[in-house]
C-alpha cells in the first residue's frame, strides 16, 4: 500500500480536532476504574456500569479485561476504550491506580492530552495522586480535578481545595460545586449558573445513570434551605480567590477546573464528561528528540506507549498500543520504526474497547490502535512514513525490588524464555541478567512487589511456566559504565553487583542500601553512578 498521504490537511485538522484523548489517575482505591466505567455509561458506550458496591463485586468492569484484574478486583495494567461522545472521538486510556505499577502509567501520560485527577473526598490528596500530578506536570499534561465520594462522609470543600492549592502549587477553580456536604450530596451547582441546581436521585447499584431533576433557585432555596445558601456562600469565596477560569491557564498547567461528585452513584460525571469535551486540548504539535516538533498535519507518525500479550486467550497474539501523534495511520500502510530504519507492513490492526476489538481501517491524531503480531516493537517506540520522526525516549523508573526468576520444571526451560522475554518487551518489569547467573536464572526488577505477582501468575497462566521468584536484598539501583562495572567487579563486594538490562543494555550497578552507595562513592568519587527516575519523589 502506498504511503503517500492522500487526505486532505484540512480534513485531519477536522479530525484531529475531534479527538480527546486523556487518562484517568489517582491513588488506589479513589474510584478510577469506577469513573472510567461511569465515563462510558454516560457517553451510551456501554448500558450498564461493572462497578457495584464496592471490589469484591467489580467482576465486569470493561476495561479490567486481564484475569488477574477480575480477581483482585484492581487495574493492574492500562486499558484503551474508544467512543463517541457529543460528535467527538474520545479515546479514554485507562491507568493502574496501584503505585507497584507507575511505571505502566507513566508510560501512558506520554501518549495523552490531558488527565483527570480523582481526589477522594475523604482522605484528600494522597501519594500516588501526587506523584502522578508531578508527572503530568513534567509532561505537560493539563490536569481537571473531580472530587470523588462526595456522597461518602469526608472533608470540608474549601479544606480540599486548600490542599491541592498548597501541595501541588495549581490553583484549583471550581466549575462544580457540591449542595451539601460530604455525605450528604443534595445536588450540584455550576459556576457560570448559580441560579440553577442540579438536583438527583441515585439509581441502585449505580448500574445506570443517576435521574437529574433541574430546580430553580427558588425552589432550591425552599427544598434545600440552609444547604443551598451555604453552598452560593462557599462558591463565591473559592472563586474570589482565585484568577478564575482561563483556558491558556489550564493548558499551560497553571489551573485545574475543579468538579465534585460520585461516580459510584454516577452523580456528576456528565458534567466532567462535558468539560473534557469542552476543555481538554485537542492533539497538537509533539516534541521530537532531536528538537523540533511533528506537527499534527505531517505524515504519519506514532508513539508506542504499551505492549500487551495475550489480551485474546483464543489465541494467544501480542498488540501494540500507538498513538496517532500525526497524519492519518490507514492500516496495511508501510511504517518505519525509527530505532532501526527498517519497515513493515501494518496489516493486522485494531481499535479497542477494553478486551472488546474492531478492526481499524484509518485512525487520525489521537487515536489509540493496536497492531496484532508486531514482534520488533518495544514500548517507547517512533513509527513514521515520510520524513523521519523519532519522538523522546520513555526512561525507565528505578527499580526498588529484585528476586532471582527460575523455572520449576527445566523441561520448560523453552517457555520460560519466551515469557521472560515477553514480560520485559511488555515493561511489566525490567529484566536483567549476567554472565555469572545466566539466563535460566534472569533478575526481574520491580518499582513495587505487586509486579512480581503478576509475573508469577502470567508465567504459570499464559506462557505455562510456572516460576519461583527468590528475593534479593538489594533496594537501590544506578546507571553505571564499563568502568564502573569493573571497579565493582575488583570490590568483590556482597552487597552489590552490576547486571544488564535486557531491553537496552544499559549497566545497572545494585545496592543493599544507601549506605552501601554512599560508602562506595567516597571510596570512588570519579565511577558514573547515575539514578534513574526516582520513584519516591
Amino acid at each position: 500500500m502506498s504511503n503517500e498521504q492522500s487526505v486532505p490537511v484540512v480534513q485531519i485538522v477536522n479530525e484531529a480536532g475531534r479527538r480527546r484523548t486523556f487518562a484517568v489517575i489517582s491513588h488506589p482505591d479513589a474510584g478510577k476504574s469506577t469513573t472510567t466505567e461511569a465515563l462510558a455509561l454516560h457517553a451510551r458506550a456501554i448500558t450498564s456500569a461493572g462497578a457495584v458496591h464496592g471490589q469484591g463485586a467489580r467482576k465486569g468492569v470493561t476495561s479490567d479485561w486481564m484475569e488477574l484484574e477480575r480477581e483482585r478486583g484492581i487495574s493492574v495494567t492500562s486499558a484503551a476504550l474508544q467512543f463517541g461522545y457529543r460528535g467527538h472521538v474520545m479515546n479514554l486510556v485507562d491507568t493502574p491506580g496501584h503505585a507497584d505499577f507507575s511505571e505502566d502509567t507513566y508510560r501512558v501520560l506520554a501518549a495523552v492530552d490531558c488527565a483527570i485527577m480523582l481526589v477522594d473526598a475523604a482522605k484528600g490528596l494522597e501519594e500516588q495522586t501526587r506523584k502522578l500530578f508531578a508527572v503530568c506536570r513534567h509532561r505537560g499534561v493539563p490536569v481537571i480535578t473531580f472530587i470523588n465520594k462526595w456522597d461518602r462522609r469526608g472533608r470540608e470543600a474549601l479544606t480540599l481545595l486548600e490542599d491541592i492549592e498548597t501541595h501541588l502549587g495549581i490553583t484549583p477553580v471550581p466549575v462544580v460545586w457540591p449542595v451539601g456536604g460530604a455525605g450528604d450530596l443534595r445536588g450540584l451547582v455550576q459556576a457560570s449558573d448559580t441560579e440553577q441546581m442540579l438536583r438527583y436521585t441515585k439509581v441502585p447499584g449505580g448500574t445506570h445513570a443517576a435521574l437529574e431533576e433541574v430546580l430553580t433557585a427558588e425552589e432550591a432555596t425552599e427544598r434545600e434551605g440552609e444547604a443551598w445558601e451555604t453552598a452560593l456562600e462557599e462558591l463565591e469565596l473559592a472563586l474570589s480567590s482565585g484568577p478564575g477560569y482561563d483556558q491558556e491557564a489550564f493548558e499551560a498547567g497553571k489551573i485545574s477546573p475543579v468538579f465534585f461528585g460520585s461516580a459510584l452513584s454516577n452523580i456528576g460525571v456528565k458534567l466532567l464528561l462535558d468539560a473534557v469535551v469542552d476543555l481538554a486540548p485537542s492533539p497538537a504539535a509533539r516534541p521530537l528528540a532531536k528538537g523540533g516538533s511533528r506537527e499534527v498535519t505531517e505524515e504519519f507518525s506514532g508513539l508506542v506507549f504499551k505492549i500487551q500479550a495475550n489480551m485474546d486467550p483464543a489465541h494467544r497474539d501480542r498488540m501494540a498500543f500507538v498513538r496517532v501523534c500525526s497524519g492519518v495511520f490507514e492500516r496495511g500502510m508501510n511504517v518505519t520504526r525509527a530505532a532501526s530504519g527498517r519497515s513493515f507492513a501494518t496489516k493486522y490492526a485494531q481499535t479497542v474497547f477494553g478486551a472488546e476489538r474492531t478492526v481499524v481501517d484509518t485512525a487520525y491524531p489521537g487515536d489509540v490502535v493496536g497492531l496484532i503480531n508486531a514482534s520488533a516493537l518495544r514500548v517507547g517506540d517512533t513509527l513514521y512514513t515520510g520524513k523521519k520522526a523519532e519522538f523522546p525516549a520513555l526512561p525507565a523508573f528505578a527499580p526498588e525490588y529484585f528476586a532471582v526468576a527460575r523455572p520449576k520444571d527445566i523441561s520448560r526451560s523453552k517457555q520460560f524464555r519466551k515469557g521472560v522475554s515477553q514480560l520485559d518487551e511488555e515493561g511489566v518489569v525490567q529484566v536483567l541478567v549476567s554472565d555469572r547467573r545466566g539466563d535460566q536464572a534472569p533478575v526481574m526488577a520491580a518499582v513495587g512487589p505487586m509486579q512480581f505477582d503478576v509475573v508469577l501468575h502470567r508465567m504459570e497462566h499464559e506462557f505455562s511456566s510456572p516460576i519461583t521468584l527468590d528475593r534479593l536484598s538489594y533496594k537501590l539501583a544506578r546507571v553505571t559504565d564499563p568502568e564502573g562495572a569493573a571497579e565493582l567487579a575488583k570490590a568483590r563486594l556482597t552487597d552489590a553487583e552490576v547486571l544488564v538490562r535486557r531491553s537496552d543494555n544499559a549497566l545497572l550497578a545494585l545496592f543493599a542500601d544507601k549506605w552501601h552507595l554512599s560508602a562506595f562513592q567516597r571510596a570512588k568519587p570519579d565511577i558514573l553512578l547515575q539514578p534513574l527516575i526516582a520513584t519516591a519523589d
